[in-house]
């Protein structure tokens, strides 16, 4: 990652995947001007997705949730650069794509200080043909090597002592040559020890128990035990 510093802002990019000017990729206006918003969607805020000259993208303005950011939408306390949710996102999935995990590629990241305050914009790489498991879960049920990959999947983060923090159904995607992808580290964190991965799984089957509730997904017992059996066969060795 390449750094600009100027006007109290720090910008990384990643020179290879981005060709636009990284003063300007941060705002949907630069994407709409030239015709390249691809799509959006609808979360805390809005997500758009542009086509780069290098790859399509989904950029983020950082908002705040809860109640809480209904007071201060997007604004965050600063105590350094590096600290800042856009860098640290960027630090995680950079070690988790060297890891071998399937998450997208960071292309670039701005902070932007106010005082005692920052706000924070990213753009990472659009996984081409990609849909999150609730949507193709709303379908069909899931052959059981898609089950088994995706506890391999996990099973390699957490062998990188990540912890995803929201790891959930929809974060969770697969696209047409069925690899998995993990996605929204926003949050997320390294951490020690064995204890907490159980705890993240056991997150991880909640999500799908709701989305059954809620969605009526194709989702079951038997399901969630190849996801375990993959996750258990998939050690730091393997």
């Amino acid at each position: 990652m390449e750094e600009l510093c100027f006007d109290n802002q720090r910008i990384w990019f990643d020179p290879n995947l981005l060709q636009e000017d990284p003063k300007a990729c941060f705002d949907a206006s630069f994407w709409q001007q030239q015709g390249k918003v691809i799509g959006s969607a609808q979360g805390r805020g809005t997500t758009w997705f542009v086509q780069g000259e290098t790859l399509p993208m989904a950029l983020r303005h950082y908002r705040r949730g809860g109640l809480f950011g209904k007071l201060i939408e997007d604004a965050y306390v600063f105590t350094g650069w590096e600290k800042t949710r856009c860098a640290e996102e960027v630090a995680l999935l950079s070690t988790l794509a060297a890891g071998g995990v399937n998450v997208p590629r960071p292309v670039a990241a701005r902070a932007m200080r106010h005082g005692l305050v920052y706000r924070a914009d990213l753009l990472v790489e659009k996984i081409d043909s990609a849909k999150d498991l609730v949507d193709l879960l709303q379908q069909a049920m899931l052959p059981d090597h898609v089950w088994c990959a995706i506890g391999r999947t996990v099973r390699k983060m957490h062998d990188l002592q990540v912890c995803h923090t929201d790891l959930n159904a929809h974060n969770i995607l697969m696209d047409s040559r069925e690899l998995v992808w993990l996605i929204d580290f926003d949050k997320c964190y390294t951490q020690e020890g064995e204890a907490w991965k159980a705890k993240n799984l056991s997150r991880l089957h909640r999500s799908f128990i709701k989305e059954q509730g809620k969605r009526n997904i194709h989702f079951s017992a038997a399901s969630w035990q190849v996801l375990c059996r993959g996750y258990e066969a998939c050690g730091p060795d393997n």
